[in-house]
Formats: structure tokens, sequence, C-alpha cells
């Protein structure tokens, strides 16, 4: 299915762009299977809310392997178009100041999982049932970002700010024994699964009572700095259990049957995540991702955020499993680089946010390394080496 997109053998005389570790290589448009009969304009309403905060929000344009700011001609065309642009507007639109590269790694494919908002119940104060908090960012947290790391803080993304300089920050275990004394500072309390999942996803809807008024968005605020380790990963290494059957699913039914083992192994993953509440949020739409916009189901996107600026289109073909089915189904689609993660490292390595709620997240965990050919739409003259030709 992705042979189309696999080809890339070119003269010896061609000169290949490498990048991350990855070769880009040009396309055309139809070799993209599907382009032409994606709803596009969907695509372009992503795009164009990460227009609106690209030229305000440093975090959007950071420096990245392609800078954000080859993306502001785009940008300006984009916001002139009419808010009713259909498909084939749209489509004009990308094709006019884009050209589709390839990202073929050293070794396989790309590959693809799923993530979503979970919807879940808790309570603003503690219970038996709702025992493990959400905690808001600690004052003395401090994000090390591009600065100059010391050796002792090497590999760390955050440092505790202390009387004798900077300090590796507490990692979950601690926190969870209480290490962050009065800067612990609850948000909500969940159900202790729910609560590490909304760790992993970055955001919640917590319903706190029976009325639609009364839920409590969360969004992501910072983070220990600890390295990221899969709980998934560490409970097929502990038990044994085949990875493929490691669903989302599968992970919760086991953390319910071994709660004992499950804490123990959910300590090993240090890294601790801090949330704010998002009230600020339209409740009918997603969550706030990382570019600082809105994420809209089935087409935005996380990525490597060291190597692709947010804003970035992207194409992505893949097959991918029918929840209650063993079936494939085809993805061929459009999406928008609007979010990163922890876990997403790598050029042709992505996320795809599937929505809030049960639904999304049933259909989000069952997504596990699906192989997937990842074509990244570059603004036109910003490639920065030699271009290689197409066979």
């Amino acid at each position: 299915m992705l042979a189309a997109l696999a080809a890339s053998a070119c003269d010896a005389a061609a000169e290949p762009n490498v990048f991350a570790g990855a070769r880009l290589v040009e396309r055309s448009y139809a070799d993209l299977t599907g382009w032409r009969s994606d709803a596009q304009a969907m695509a372009l309403a992503a795009f164009r809310s990460s227009c609106a905060v690209m030229v305000d929000t440093a975090a959007a344009r950071r420096a990245t392997g392609f800078p954000a700011d080859g993306l502001v001609p785009a940008c300006a065309a984009a916001r002139r178009l009419p808010p009713e642009t259909g498909d084939v507007e749209a489509r004009a639109f990308f094709e006019a100041h884009f050209v589709p590269y390839r990202v073929v790694p050293q070794a396989g494919d790309g590959f693809l999982t799923g993530y979503f908002e979970p919807e879940v119940q808790g309570s603003l104060k503690p219970s038996a049932r709702f025992a493990t908090p959400l905690l808001a960012l600690p004052d003395d947290l401090v994000p090390l970002g591009d600065r100059d790391v010391p050796a002792h803080l090497a590999g760390f993304t955050a440092a505790r700010r202390t009387p004798d300089g900077l300090a590796p920050y507490h990692d979950r275990a601690a926190i969870e024994d209480g290490a962050l004394g009065a800067q612990a500072r609850p948000l909500v309390y969940l159900d202790w699964i729910d609560a590490f999942f909304v760790h992993v996803q970055g955001s919640a809807r917590v319903r706190i009572g029976p009325g639609a008024e009364d839920v409590v968005r969360v969004a992501y605020a910072g983070r220990n700095g600890h390295p990221y380790a899969s709980l998934g990963k560490l409970v097929v290494a502990e038990t044994g259990i085949p990875p493929e059957q490691m669903t989302a699913p599968a992970l919760i039914a086991w953390l319910r049957a071994n709660p004992e083992a499950g804490r123990r192994l959910m300590r090993e993953n240090r890294s601790y995540i801090f949330f704010r509440r998002a009230d600020e949020l339209d409740p009918a739409e997603g969550p706030l991702g990382a570019g600082m916009t809105q994420l809209i189901p089935g087409r935005s996107l996380a990525v490597d955020r060291t190597l692709w600026p947010y804003g970035l289109p992207v194409w992505v073909e893949a097959e991918l499993p029918e929840p209650g089915s063993e079936a494939l189904r085809p993805l061929r689609r459009l999406f928008i680089a609007q979010d990163t993660g922890t876990a997403i490292r790598g050029p042709a390595r992505a996320d795809i946010f599937f929505g809030s709620g049960p639904a999304a997240g049933e259909a989000s965990g069952i997504v596990r390394h699906a192989p997937s050919a990842f074509v990244v739409l570059l603004p036109k003259g910003s490639l920065p080496a030699g271009r290689e030709r197409k066979p």
C-alpha cells in the first residue's frame, strides 16, 4: 500500500537531503495516494489556527530543524482566503505554497500512535475513590529549554531551584511520597489509574458533577524533566505478555487486576506532569496543544518539536486498526503539526489526536507503532540542502 511513496532510488549525480538521520526525497502531489480526495478545507482551517498564534507565540517560533519563519508567507496567503474556502481551493493553496518531501528513515518506515483527551470522573476534594491529585506547576521548577545545561543536569529538561543552585527535580516516586511539601497544590482528585493516563495524555475533561457545567478542563503546564518510560513496555517486560496484545484497554484491565504491581511499575516512569485549569478553552473544541491552538480531531498531529515547527503540514499514509475488528482501514490525510510529546522522537514519528472522550480513547488506544509513509510539506524555497531528484 505504501510502495508508491517508498521508492527513493536516484541516479548517482543527485545530492540527497539528509535531515536528522533521514533522507528527504522530493515527490509530486500525484505521488500522494488519495491527495485529491482528502477533505483539505479542514486541514486549511487547522493551518490557519496555527498561523493565528505563530507570530505572537514564542513556543511556536522556537528554532527547529526547519524554522517556523518559513511558514510566514504561506500564513499570509492563507489568511487572505475567505472563511468558506472549500476543498478544491484549499488543495490549490497547499500545492501553490508547499513542496512534498517523503521522509525516509535510515531503517524501516515511519510509525504512528494515537492520543486523545480523556473524560474522567473526579472530585475537587480527596475521597476513597478519588485520592490521586493532579498538581499545579510548582514555583521552584525551572525549564531548562535551550540554555547551556551543566553536567550534573545532562539528560534533564527541567530542574529545581535551590539555595545552592539548580538541582535535578524530584522524580515521580518522590513527588508521590510528598517531596513537594507546601508546593503541592492539587487542582482535582482522580482515580489512580485515570490520573496516570491523564499524565500520559497531558490534558483531560474532569466531570465533578452530573451537569454539563460541572466539568473542569485541565491542560499541560510543565513536567519535572525526567525521561519518560512507557508503562506498557514495563508491564510487558515484567509479565511476558506479547507486546501486540498490550493495548490501552488491556493495560487498564491488567492494572485493575494487579494494583500493587501496577503502582510499583508506574513509579518506574520517573517523568511527572503538572497541570493548570484551562477554563478559557472553548468546550466544543479539543484541548490546547503545545503549539498554543485547540486541537482538531483527525487533523492535529504531535511531532518531534526539536525537528519540525508547529504549523507544518504533514501528509500521512497508513493502515490503521478498526476498533472492535481485526480489519485495517486506510488513512490518507493531510494533518497539521500542532502538538508534541516526550515519546515523540524522530523525523518520521507522529501521534494523531483522535478527539475527546471514551470513543476517541478506544480508537487511539489500538494505534500502536502503525507503519506509515510520512511526507512533510515544506514551504517552497525552504530546503537548506541540495535537492534530490525524483526517480
